[in-house]
């Protein structure tokens, strides 16, 4: 699918408040991308995997390969905007940085980042061919590789065995939403273990992650292939009331700031019965210390009109183009990704751990098959099902399952979504909301009609 070039005022909006305070993890801050390449700079989110590989490094990838590793390890929202920063000004100071399948394309379209095709050809121990399809497919542009996943995710629908078992409720092999919704109906106890979470919290990575895929199935979406919003639409105005006046009916307390941890917590507490979120939530609620280890099961991503509507998403390494170190960061990129780390991972601190959602070969380990028995093979599952550049109904403009893969989506996400919160909330009607989103979806397309 063709993708439009991006402007300079459309760069623009990827340069993102200066003067972030940066907190480095251990082996310093980030140093000059240039001198000896004995050593690299590597900026990364702190999410639990990366602290894993960042105690790991030390004692195996530099040994190995003699090659120090200096990180710079930021929470996510800090992360964004030092990445922003750093590659759209191509300043250097970063060999290697995480990147999301959201800026790997947008990064590549405009050479901020470099091409990793020719090593992935040379390297054959990295084996590319073993990275699942989708994933590769994400992070590629006219079909060269410029990001290579970490670890992967697509969404499912989480829920009690026990709690649909006891008012016998049968969860269906390929649920619709609104099989979804009758169970829901039938489970919820209003006045203790709801039928359903849903995110409700503004964000277009949080409220709108789960919506729009909701809106992908009942046909909606953001905008069609000549850039024409449609926020307003029939389709997107059914999808978006059918989700809040299901979580409105019988979902979580306080839904309307309600987002992945809540929910989490809401689930392993035993407040709510259902939860449709992203397939790597599987993990703690099968982790050895949950109260509902075992009593958990996994259906698809429920559908209405299409085959399926998971979303896709990975934290990816990529190398920035102004990096004069881009044989060693490929060294740490196909370590960081390949199968050999899985299995240090495994062996030092627990299958349970392993960085998985991104290899096929994940998936065929008997140590792993082990700890991810209850939901392993449907998260393969639902990453190999998902379809970026084809997810609803019609032809897109720009690839993008849970977002659309263009500069301005976070703002106009996160805008329409503290609308939808609202209504939520019962503050407002979802009609008032996505007549305001139209609005300023419309103004977004311009920059691209032109």
């Amino acid at each position: 699918m063709s993708r439009m070039k991006l402007t300079p005022v459309v760069v623009g909006v990827l340069a993102l408040g200066a003067g972030l305070s940066a907190c480095s993890g251990a082996g310093g801050g980030g140093s000059s991308g240039g001198g000896s390449a004995s050593s690299i700079s590597v900026l990364m989110v702190n999410n639990p995997q990366m602290v894993d590989l960042q105690k790991l490094t030390a004692d195996n990838f530099t040994k190995q390969t003699g090659i120090t590793v200096n990180f710079t390890v930021l929470p996510e929202n800090d992360l964004r905007d030092k990445t922003s920063q750093e590659f759209s000004s191509q300043a250097g100071q970063y060999d290697v940085a995480t990147l999301s399948n959201f800026e790997i394309p947008i990064y590549a379209k405009n050479k901020w980042v470099a091409d990793l095709t020719s090593y992935t050809q040379s390297d054959t121990a990295f084996d590319q061919g073993d990275i699942l399809k989708p994933m590769t497919s994400a992070l590629s542009v006219d079909g060269k590789v410029y990001g290579e996943p970490f670890y992967g995710e697509s969404s499912f629908l989480m829920y009690r065995k026990d709690v649909l078992a006891a008012k016998s409720v049968t969860m269906p092999d390929k649920p619709t939403w609104q099989q979804v919704a009758d169970i829901a109906a039938k489970i919820d106890d209003p006045k203790g273990m709801r039928g359903i979470c849903l995110r409700g919290q503004p964000g277009w990575g949080q409220l709108f992650a789960p919506l729009t895929t909701v809106v992908n199935t009942f046909g909606g979406t953001w905008f069609d292939k000549d850039w024409n919003a449609k926020v307003n639409a029939t389709e997107f105005k059914e999808a978006t009331n059918f989700y809040v006046d299901l979580v409105k009916a019988h979902g979580e307390t306080g839904a309307s700031q309600a987002g992945f941890t809540e929910c989490l917590n809401n689930m392993t507490q035993g407040k709510t019965a259902m939860w449709y979120d992203a397939t790597s939530a599987a993990g703690s609620l099968e982790a050895s210390d949950s109260p509902v280890k075992g009593k958990m099961g996994y259906a698809p991503a429920p559908v209405v009109k299409t085959d399926s509507s998971g979303w896709l998403y990975t934290w990816a390494w990529a190398a920035e183009q102004k990096s004069t170190k881009k044989d060693a960061a490929w060294k740490f990129i196909s370590w960081a990704s390949g199968k050999d780390y899985e299995a240090l991972v495994g062996k030092q601190l627990g299958w349970s751990r392993v960085p998985a959602g991104k290899r096929s070969s994940t998936y065929s380990n008997a140590d792993y098959i082990k700890s991810a028995e209850a939901f392993g093979p449907q998260t393969k599952s639902a990453i190999e099902s998902a379809k970026p550049t084809d997810p609803g109904v019609q032809p897109r403009p720009a690839p993008g399952i849970q977002f659309v893969d263009i500069p301005e989506f976070p703002n106009l996400g996160t805008k329409v979504s503290q609308y939808v919160s609202a209504a939520i909330a019962g503050q407002g009607t979802v009609d008032d909301a996505l007549n305001q989103g139209q609005t300023l979806a419309e103004a977004v397309a311009k920059n691209y009609k032109k």
